[in-house]
């Protein structure tokens, strides 16, 4: 494929999913609804050492305790948000250390951007084997940092972060739990995102939950229902939760999108989750 078939797909992609996505997240540039307070906890950005260099990132870990279990946090299309911060601050308040790396730092600087259609041509140059990797170095960085344990690791994601989620559980083989937020099970693939959470559904390390809406118009329901039936046949310890009154983004308590019955349920199960199979 030369560089404008090229170039034309990666347009083309990032137009479907910005329509897919942009009636539900709509960014309001407010501050986030739900407010963590950082006391007790050592919490701010983060320089992680990755293949190329660094990228910054987003930490947050009781101020005692010696090394907690580690919880990867895996950004919207919106980046390391606020609201991302404040989740991180959530795991904290938990009992873990959570790291939320900005894997779009190479690509473009995200933050401030409210617009679906100048955000997605920079998301969509993001490589998932880039994202595997930046994953794993930030793994790496809570244990030489001195306060996480990576021996008991879980990841969560959120929008394009679920869809991480599923492909970190079937690419670290250390990962304990994935909980993905309504994060992209099927469609269109190219060279840098080559396959799409249903292809690596054999090769899950890890048991995984997923939460989606069932109003999600990005996301449809014959999709979680195709990859529902995958799972089975794999005959992978899985779940998949469908809020029926939710749609995309339900989770961020800072948009419009917001459930809060689902959200406060979905945050509930992540818990049991970890906790049953060895992320905490």
């Amino acid at each position: 494929m030369d560089n404008q078939a090229l170039n034309n797909r990666r347009e083309f992609l990032a137009a479907n999913l910005a329509a897919g996505v942009a009636a539900a997240m709509q960014p309001l540039g407010a501050q986030t609804a739900i407010h963590t307070d950082s006391e007790g906890l050592e919490a701010g950005d983060v320089r992680i050492p990755v293949a190329d260099g660094e990228i910054p990132a987003y930490r947050a870990v009781r101020s005692r305790g010696g090394k907690r279990p580690v919880v990867l946090v895996v950004e919207e299309v919106f980046g390391v948000t606020d609201h991302i911060k404040d989740v991180c601050r959530r795991f904290a308040k938990l009992g873990y250390c959570a790291v939320a790396p900005e894997l779009f730092a190479r690509q473009g600087d995200v933050s401030g951007i409210e617009d679906i259609g100048k955000l997605m041509p920079i998301v969509s140059k993001v490589g998932d084997a880039q994202v595997m990797s930046d994953l794993d170095a930030a793994a790496a960085y809570a244990d030489k940092s001195g306060s996480g344990n990576s021996a008991h690791m879980g990841i969560t994601g959120f929008c394009w972060g679920g869809r991480i989620a599923w492909l970190y559980a079937a690419h670290n083989p250390r990962l304990k739990a994935s909980v993905a937020w309504y994060g992209r099970l099927v469609g269109a693939t190219n060279p840098l995102q080559p396959r799409n959470s249903i292809d690596v559904v054999s090769e899950l390390h890890c048991p995984v939950l997923g939460l989606y809406g069932g109003k999600d118009t990005g996301i449809p329901l014959d999709s979680v229902e195709k990859m529902r039936a995958a799972l089975k046949q794999a005959g992978k310890t899985a779940e998949i939760v469908v809020y029926p009154d939710a749609a995309h983004g339900f989770n961020a308590d800072y948009r419009p999108s917001y459930n809060k019955a689902a959200a406060e349920d979905g945050w509930k199960r992540l818990q049991v989750w970890f906790k049953k199979y060895g992320a905490a």
